[in-house]
C-alpha cells in the first residue's frame, strides 16, 4: 500500500513539477555530493557554495543571498486559522482558503528545470518521545544542506514516520526571489507551513522557526506542553554540581553567547543544550524538562569573536561534522576565509563584502551584512553537554527572560513566584535589531521573546503559562535581566559576556536557597554584596545604578504595557491585569 509520505511527495511532484525528485538520506557522502552539486550550480549568476579554505574552517562553505533576502519577514508571514480571533493581534492573519489558493498559484510549475528535494527528518533526538516527526519539499540545494545540519535527517525520520500521516508537512520554493511574491503561510490546525519567494534562513529552513516554535506553540497549547524561543544550558559550579538553565532573549541580545559561556568565575563551567528552541515537557516526576529540537546553531555572525564568544569560534572551526555554512559574510581573498565585524580587530586589506563586491576598509559601511549568518553542527561545539540526547531532556531549575534596553530594566531581579513571571515575561520589551526587516532600535514589546513566533492568541498564550505552572510540582525561579544598561555617556555599565556568570551564580545561589533578596516594586532583589565581584573594575555607584528602580521611567513603561494588553481584550488574563494594577499602585500611579 502507498503511505501517507509517499502520497504528499506524489502530490507535490505534480504540483511543482520538477525534473527531478531526491529524497535526502543524511548521510555523509550525500552531503558531500550536494555540496558538490552546489559548488557547481549558481541562482542569479552567484554560485550557491563556494568552498572556504578548510585548514582555517575545516569543512565549511560560503553563501551569499540575493540582497532583498536577508532577514525574517515578518511582515509577510501569515498564521492561517480558522477565525482571526485564534491568530490573534501578535500575527499577520488570512483565511486558510484564500491562503491556500494563494500559494497554490505561486507552486503550480515553481520547481520545472529543478530538482525537488524531499527532506525527511526529526526534531529532537530520535529516542525522545516528545521528538516530532517532519517532511520539507524545497527546490533550494543551500536550503537541504543546511537542514541537514540544523535537523536530524534521513532514514531515522523515514522509520519513525513509517505509514503514518502524523507528520508536519513543509512546502517550500524560493521561487524568483521577488519580495512582491514572497509569503510564508502557517496553517497550526494542519500542521503544514507553506514557505515562498525566500532563501533566507528563517523563511527557509522550516524547521527551525516556523516549525519548532509557530506550529508547535500550538500543538503544545493543544497538548500541555511549551515550545519557546530559549537556550538550555547547564551551569556546573565547583562540586560538580549541574543547575539546569533556560533563557528567552530577542535576537541579538546575547542568547548564544550566553548559550556557549566561558565563566569568569572559578570552578564553574557552562555546558550547552540549545541557542535558541526550547520545548518543555512536565515530567513524571512534577519536574519541568526541557529538550533542544534542533541540531545545529544558525547564528549571527557580527559580534562574534575571540573576546565575545570563544567557545562558538572554537565550534565554528570543528571538524567533527560536515558542512558548515556561512551566508552573506564578508570573505578575505588573502586566505579565503569569512570575515564579519567582531572576528578580528583588523580588517583585512583585500576583501569582498557580502554583496559581492570589493570592499573598502576605509568606508563606514559593513563588510558583512548585520544579520549574517553561520549554519554549523551542535555536535562540533566542545561544551556540548553530555545530556545533550537525553530523550527525557533534562530538569529546569531557573528561566531567565532578557532584552536589549539602554534604560529602566535593573541589570537582574527575581520574580515573587511562578505568576509574577509570567507577568514579568509578558512585559517584555526590547530595542529592535537587524534579525528582522524593519527599522532598527526602536522598543517594542517582544514578551517571552516570542511575538514573532507565536502560532495563536498571545492572551491564550499567557494563560497556558499560567496553566501549566498548576501542573508543576516544583516550579523554576523566574529572573530578568538587562546586560544593556548606559549611562549617561552612552556607555555599557555592564561589562556583559564572560561577567554575566556572576549574575547566573547569583540565580545559582537563590534556588538553593543560599542567599536572601530585598524586595522592590518590580521584583526580588540581590541583597548587598550578593553577586560575587572578585577581580571586576566597577565602582559600587554603577552596581546601585544598574540594580535601580526608577520610578520615573517604569511610570513611562506602564503606559506601553497597558497599550500592549488593550490589544488583547478579553484573551489577556485577568491573573496578568491584577499584576499590572498592583504595579501601578506601587508605582504610586
Amino acid at each position: 500500500m502507498t503511505t501517507p509520505m509517499e502520497l504528499f511527495v506524489e502530490e507535490m511532484q505534480k504540483l511543482f513539477q520538477p525534473d527531478e525528485v531526491y529524497v535526502m538520506d543524511g548521510s555523509q557522502e550525500e552531503a558531500e555530493r550536494l555540496a558538490d552539486i552546489a559548488q557547481k550550480s549558481e541562482v542569479d549568476g552567484r554560485v550557491v557554495l563556494r568552498k572556504l579554505n578548510d585548514k582555517e574552517y575545516p569543512n565549511s562553505y560560503y553563501h551569499r543571498s540575493n540582497s532583498n533576502d536577508v532577514a525574517r519577514t515578518e511582515h509577510l508571514t501569515f498564521v492561517c486559522t480558522p477565525s482571526e480571533t485564534e491568530a490573534g493581534p501578535n500575527n499577520n492573519w488570512m483565511d486558510p482558503k484564500e491562503a491556500k489558493a494563494k500559494m497554490t498559484g505561486f507552486f503550480k510549475g515553481a520547481m520545472k528545470g529543478r530538482t525537488m528535494y524531499v527532506i525527511p527528518f526529526v526534531m529532537g533526538t530520535p529516542k525522545s518521545k516528545y521528538a516530532k516527526n517532519c517532511i520539507q519539499i524545497t527546490d533550494s540545494i543551500y536550503v537541504a544542506l543546511s537542514m541537514r545540519v540544523m535537523s536530524r535527517v534521513g532514514k531515522q525520520a523515514i522509520e519513525r514516520i513509517g505509514g503514518s500521516s502524523d507528520f508536519f508537512r513543509g512546502i517550500h520554493s524560493i521561487g524568483d526571489v521577488n519580495p512582491d511574491r514572497r509569503f510564508i503561510m502557517h496553517f497550526p490546525q494542519e500542521n503544514l507551513v507553506m514557505s515562498f519567494g525566500s532563501g533566507y534562513g528563517g523563511n527557509a529552513l522550516l524547521g527551525k522557526k516556523c516549525y519548532s516554535l509557530r506550529i508547535a506553540s500550538y500543538l503544545g497549547y493543544k497538548e500541555g506542553w511549551l515550545a519557546e524561543h530559549m537556550i538550555i544550558v547547564g551551569v556546573q559550579d565547583p562540586n560538580g554540581k549541574v543547575t539546569y538553565f533556560l533563557g528567552a532573549f530577542p535576537s541579538a541580545c546575547g542568547k548564544t553567547n550566553l548559550a556557549l559561556l566561558e565563566p569568569v568565575l572559578k570552578g564553574y563551567k557552562v555546558w550547552t543544550l540549545g541557542d535558541d528552541i526550547a520545548w518543555i515537557n512536565v515530567g513524571e516526576d512534577g519536574r519541568l524538562y526541557a529538550i533542544n529540537p534542533e541540531a545545529g546553531f544558525f547564528g549571527v555572525a557580527p559580534g562574534t569573536g575571540l573576546k565575545t564568544n570563544p567557545v562558538m569560534v572554537k565550534t565554528l572551526k570543528n571538524d567533527k561534522f560536515f558542512p558548515t555554512i556561512f551566508t552573506n559574510t564578508a570573505v578575505d581573498n588573502s586566505n579565503n576565509t569569512p570575515w564579519w565585524e567582531g572576528v578580528s580587530d583588523e580588517v583585512p586589506s583585500d576583501m569582498t563584502d557580502w554583496q559581492g563586491q570589493k570592499y573598502d576598509k576605509d568606508s563606514s559601511k559593513a563588510a558583512a551584512h548585520p544579520n549574517s549568518r553561520f549554519t554549523v553542527s551542535i555536535y562540533n561545539c566542545p561544551t556540548l553537554s553530555p545530556e545533550c540526547d537525553n530523550p527525557k531532556g533534562v530538569p529546569i531549575s531557573g528561566i531567565i527572560f532578557g532584552g536589549r534596553r539602554k534604560d529602566t530594566i535593573p541589570l537582574v531581579y527575581e520574580a515573587k513566584d511562578w505568576n509574577s513571571g509570567v507577568f514579568t515575561a509578558s512585559i517584555i520589551g526590547s530595542e529592535t535589531t537587524a534579525a528582522s526587516s524593519g527599522q532598527v532600535g526602536n522598543v517594542r514589546r517582544d514578551p517571552m521573546a516570542m511575538l514573532p513566533f507565536c502560532g495563536y492568541n498571545m492572551g491564550e498564550y499567557f494563560q497556558h503559562w499560567l496553566n501549566i505552572g498548576k501542573k508543576v510540582q516544583k516550579l523554576p525561579k523566574i529572573f530578568m535581566v538587562n546586560w544593556f544598561r548606559k549611562d549617561e555617556n552612552g556607555k555599557f555599565m555592564w561589562p556583559g559576556f564572560k561577567d554575566n556568570s556572576r549574575i547566573i551564580k547569583w540565580m545559582i545561589d537563590r534556588i538553593e536557597g543560599k542567599v536572601g533578596a530585598k524586595e522592590a516594586e518590580i521584583g526580588l532583589f540581590p541583597e548587598e554584596n550578593a553577586i560575587d565581584l572578585s577581580g571586576l573594575d566597577i565602582k559600587k555607584e554603577t552596581m546601585e545604578k544598574l540594580l535601580k528602580v526608577d520610578k520615573e521611567d517604569w511610570k513611562k513603561e506602564v503606559v506601553m504595557i497597558e497599550e500592549f494588553y488593550a490589544k488583547f481584550g478579553n484573551k489577556m488574563p485577568v491573573d496578568l491585569r491584577n499584576h499590572l494594577a498592583e504595579l501601578k499602585k506601587k508605582l504610586g500611579i
